[in-house]
């Protein structure tokens, strides 16, 4: 092949110097067929390129080999073969060339097919506060010493690329209420319109092309926020591509190294200081003079004002056992004995579990993602410690119980006694109805009075419930008596008739 360089030495040597084809073809030691094929074209460059390759061998076992590579590309990556594996497959069929030819032709198998899947995209335009876009990603993190697979929650303003992330144990429903309230909150406001693929939390139902069934809860939300929900169309992630790439990137600046930190609490702080200190850092992609953040800030007061928190909870009904628990999430939960019998209505939130019977809370705890977790509050056994008081000893919801200084020093002070746990259960009982700071106080007053008993405890309830006496009314001057009756029984014997 000739190079540039040699054309343009023999277009210099001839036009120029004005020698001839076979003086320049005795000094650049070239045929004079070259050399005049340089000079009739013109052209500056001559390439070469071979139309069909080809392949002796492999020739016979294209069709073979193209079944494999294609059967292979459609595993997961995790499963595809390498190319020794699929060239030792070829060889067990019969193929008798050799791997380097087999290499050569997967290597332009495979860009023909990324050049025949590969599409062009319109590029998107977006006004101030006008939609959002929201998605989700796992990411790796050690939490407490421990590898946790965490799920990260992805809102992203499209018209500033201001962005939003928060890390939750979950991809759940509460889960999602409760990042779109963060993530609004942190925003001051809400857009117009949410981008989303179809999550199982938003979408019930997929139609034919743009319509949807959405979630009732999930509606609900969108309402209260005032947003219309858009369901990008299905394995389409370049309806929401900003979204998209927002995950590449945190992936990469928030998450690499892999983090270490003791709780999501702790996790979740550090990403949104990580949020702002990006957005102030970067500078946006259209308006390059101004960074992300200048951006935001100017676009929120076009964003729909933020009023107050969704009451974001995923609701289920379930059965309470006669040990007063109730199973939600792989987990038990205690509730109030007087609930037992009855099914509860469980509300899950993102941090907590609220159980309801009849519209009122009869158990409320911190939510636990464990798995065989029982999670107990002893306050919610106290009524089946009248009955049993011998319970209160070696019943598990009383183990390590925490109570308030002066009626945990009570508890040891009747301990030595022979009837200590019924005396105890009964100042307990009282707390249902006078409530904790009550007893409290009451515990303390009767240790002053150095006396530790239960019937002391419930007398000195009892008399702080009596009302206070009334107020002496002061009288007039004009309603003053002159003589002030003066009380002398002794006065009853003048009435006395001698027999």
């Amino acid at each position: 092949m000739l190079v540039v360089e040699t054309i343009a030495r023999i277009r210099r040597a001839h036009l120029v110097q004005g020698k001839s084809i076979k003086a320049i073809c005795r000094e650049l030691h070239v045929s004079r067929k070259v050399v005049r094929k340089v000079l009739r074209s013109e052209a500056t460059e001559f390439r070469y390129e071979r139309e069909q390759q080809p392949m002796p061998r492999l020739g016979a076992w294209r069709d073979e080999l193209d079944k494999l590579l294609a059967a292979n590309e459609a595993r997961p990556s995790r499963e595809r073969l390498t190319l020794i594996r699929v060239f030792e497959a070829l060889r067990g069929s019969g193929y008798e060339g050799g791997y380097d030819a087999v290499r050569r032709y997967a290597r332009t198998w495979r860009r023909d097919q990324v050049s025949a899947s590969a599409a062009a995209y319109v590029p998107l335009s977006f006004a101030p506060g006008e939609a959002y876009q929201f998605d989700w990603s796992y990411e790796i993190v050690l939490i407490g010493g421990r590898t946790v697979t965490v799920k990260v929650a992805h809102l992203r303003l499209c018209h500033s690329r201001m962005l939003f992330v928060r890390a939750y144990p979950r991809e759940t429903q509460e889960m999602v209420f409760d990042a779109h309230d963060r993530g609004f909150a942190f925003f001051k406001g809400a857009c117009t319109r949410g981008i989303y693929d179809n999550l199982k939390a938003a979408v019930d139902a997929i139609f034919v092309g743009r319509e949807r069934a959405y979630n009732r809860r999930f509606l609900q939300m969108c309402s209260h926020y005032l947003v219309n929900p858009v369901a990008c169309t299905p394995a389409s992630g370049w309806e929401k591509g900003q979204v998209e790439n927002q995950v590449g990137l945190v992936r990469e600046r928030f998450f690499s190294p892999r983090l270490r930190v003791k709780s999501y609490d702790e996790l979740n702080a550090w990403l949104l200081d990580q949020c702002v200190a990006y957005a102030r850092a970067h500078r946006h992609p259209e308006l390059r003079d101004q960074t992300v953040w200048s951006v935001f800030e100017a676009e929120r007061p076009s964003l729909v004002p933020y009023v107050d928190r969704f009451d974001g909870f995923h609701a289920v009904t379930a059965s309470v056992s006669k040990t007063c628990l109730v199973r939600f999430d792989n987990n038990r939960y205690s509730v109030s004995a007087h609930a037992v019998g009855r099914p509860v209505e469980v509300r899950a939130y993102a941090e907590r579990i609220e159980l309801r019977q009849g519209g009122k809370i009869v158990g409320e705890h911190r939510r636990d993602f464990g798995r065989d977790q029982t999670v107990l509050d002893p306050w919610h056994y106290v009524p089946v410690l009248a009955r049993k008081p011998g319970a209160l000893r070696n019943g598990a919801p009383f183990k390590d119980w925490l109570l308030p200084s002066a009626m945990e020093r009570i508890r040891r002070k009747l301990a030595g006694s022979a009837d200590g746990d019924r005396q105890m259960v009964t100042i307990l009982a009282a707390v249902l109805s006078d409530g904790l700071p009550a007893v409290e106080a009451a515990c303390a007053e009767a240790l002053r009075e150095a006396t530790h008993s239960a019937d002391v405890v419930i007398n000195i309830l009892a008399r702080h419930r009596e009302p206070a006496p009334p107020v002496t009314i002061l009288t007039p001057d004009a309603l003053r008596l002159t003589h002030a009756p003066v009380a002398d029984c002794a006065r009853y014997d003048s009435l006395r008739r001698p027999i």
